[in-house]
């Protein structure tokens, strides 16, 4: 029997201003075997795909993990990162600032859709049907995800953000005003605390996708700042298992 792909986009933040090393983004994907793909992004630059792995433990007390899940580790190239005054980070694209207000790098954003979509390609040609696949992640990933299925792949199950956001003007808005098919469902989550990504910035975000036809879920995590807890993940294991369970 083929197992569904979950692929997940991912970033954390591990409290990058008290360390001093600012928003590096070294991105990877990580997970424990079965049925979905969890491509993660981290916050703090020097992280590894097993690092954020401990995090989720740590935050959960114990993996994240599915009998029936299948997991892929890509990492985000190194490329000069604006609001690091240009220095080379590990993201999964650039931005002019990190604001809602301003124009989106959508070359860099394009490039790696075009990476990740390989990525998937290769899970559809080894027989993963793409109404099993899932496309999310934290942060910086978040917002990688929503460009990839709202703009790339619309016939994915489903997408999930947490902590992120799209720009005001983002390209997501644009190619949505165009669209006449049935779109994934997002599963979106954003602490009221969080002083990295606003929370008014993941509402607005989310507000504007219903408005053009995504069926959305929206929860708010009061005192929360720019990271993951227990219940987010506890909520976000739920509906993973509820758009790909075990038995289909």
């Amino acid at each position: 029997m083929r197992l569904p792909v979950v692929a997940q986009v991912f970033r954390r933040r591990r409290q990058a201003h008290v360390q001093g090393t600012g928003p590096g983004f070294p991105g990877e994907l990580w997970g424990t075997g079965g049925v979905a793909a969890f491509p993660f992004l981290c916050v703090v630059a020097g992280d590894t795909g097993q690092g954020i792995k401990a995090y989720i433990k740590e935050v959960l007390n114990r993996d994240l993990s599915f009998q029936h899940i299948k997991v892929i580790y890509p990492t985000a190239p190194a490329r000069p990162y604006t609001p690091m005054g240009g220095s080379l980070s590990n993201v999964w694209f650039d931005r002019y600032k990190i604001s809602n207000d301003c124009q989106e790098h959508i070359e860099t954003i394009d490039s790696t859709c075009q990476e990740l979509t390989g990525l998937i390609d290769d899970e559809v040609k080894n027989g993963i049907r793409k109404n099993r696949i899932l496309l999310g992640g934290f942060s910086m990933g978040g917002g990688m995800a929503m460009h990839l299925a709202y703009r790339y792949h619309q016939d994915v199950a489903g997408v999930f953000a947490l902590s992120s956001f799209l720009n005001k003007n983002s390209a997501v808005y644009q190619a949505l005003k165009k669209n006449e098919t049935e779109l994934p469902e997002l599963f979106q989550c954003h602490g009221t605390a969080d002083e990295l990504v606003l929370y008014s910035w993941g509402e607005e975000t989310n507000k504007t996708l219903e408005s053009l036809g995504v069926t959305t879920t929206f929860l708010t995590f009061s005192n929360l700042h720019h990271e993951l807890n227990k219940d987010e993940l506890e909520k976000l294991q739920a509906w993973l298992l509820k758009k790909l369970p075990v038995d289909q």
